[in-house]
């Protein structure tokens, strides 16, 4: 491997070596960082003419690092860590003048609980700021994070890395949500009561729902789908109007019965326990801007469950 001079390259060409890393897929790496798949093509040419190296060689398995990227990338993503913090640690965050955007991580679901009273904080204490939402498979939110692409990501992220810190908001479950003018009276449904209902069957992004779904397949819990739609948002609309039921987060449920259309009915086993958080990167805890939005969702989210 040749030794190009660091101090003229291009750090953008950089940000697409550590994408290309972590994602090990120039497809990904694209969307990851805004760029299209040949523009993501032509950045890694020019790293490899750079370097001298072929640097990540194309398998069935996806992109796979040379030896060369293997002794890169240590000291370049220590690099780009340093970089950060010491911007951030010298600037200021002021919510009622900054002009910044915040990019998290979250499910459709997660969507739906924090953004509207989110913004609705934000429009009124800090006008300048700007939210992004990605939506990420879970094994890809921790490289995002540490990369410096996602700020914060919410909601129930399991196995993220260990220098991902995290903040509990709240413990989750899961219930039965019915018309409130159902004709299943019982406050308390029985397993067979569940297998007597009629569902709307809702895919969600939402790693913890769909956890759940599995662990119901688990207990052997058969229902009787009536319906599958690809988004969750319309199933209460449809149960609403209907005798059918459907399987949701409590959070989600109680948003949706802030008007009492609906009745919400406890499992009649136990699952195990849903955490609701808020995780950040330790690359980036003392940025204050990211410091400032992680404790206003604390402030606004943390509870005791019911």
């Amino acid at each position: 491997m040749s030794h190009p001079n660091l101090a003229v390259a291009d750090l953008n060409l950089l940000r697409v070596f550590i994408a290309i890393w972590d994602l090990r897929s120039l497809t990904a790496a694209g969307e990851r960082l805004g760029l299209t798949q040949p523009a993501v093509s032509h950045a890694l040419r020019r790293l490899r003419t750079r370097f001298d190296d072929p640097l990540f060689v194309r398998t069935p398995a996806g992109m796979v690092p040379t030896d060369a990227a293997y002794r890169l990338y240590p000291p370049l993503a220590q690099a780009f860590a340093m970089i950060h913090e010491a911007v951030q640690q010298l600037g200021q965050f002021d919510p009622a003048t900054a002009q910044r955007v915040f990019r998290l991580s979250m499910s459709d679901m997660s969507e739906f609980y924090f953004l509207p009273p989110l913004l609705a904080k934000l429009d009124k204490e800090a006008r300048g700021v700007r939210i992004e939402v990605a939506n990420l498979p879970v094994d890809s939110v921790s490289a995002a994070m540490r990369a410096g692409e996602v700020d914060l990501a919410l909601g129930y992220v399991p196995g993220l890395d260990a220098d991902c810190f995290a903040q509990k908001l709240f413990v989750d479950e899961h219930v039965c949500v019915i018309r409130a003018g159902h004709p299943f009276r019982a406050a308390k449904p029985t397993r067979d009561d569940l297998a007597a209902l009629r569902y709307v069957y809702a895919s969600t992004n939402a790693t913890g729902h769909r956890m759940v779904e599995r662990w119901l397949d688990d207990l052997n819990l058969k229902r009787d789908v009536a319906l599958r739609v690809p988004h969750f948002v319309v199933a209460p609309e449809i149960v609403a109007h209907t005798d059918l039921a459907v399987i949701f987060p409590k959070s989600i449920a109680k948003r949706f019965n802030r008007g009492k259309a609906f009745r919400i009915l406890p499992l009649p086993f136990a699952l195990p326990p849903i955490d609701i958080q808020v995780h950040w990167h330790v690359h980036f805890a003392s940025d204050p801007g990211v410091a400032w939005l992680r404790a206003t969702i604390y402030e606004m989210f943390q509870q005791t469950q019911e």
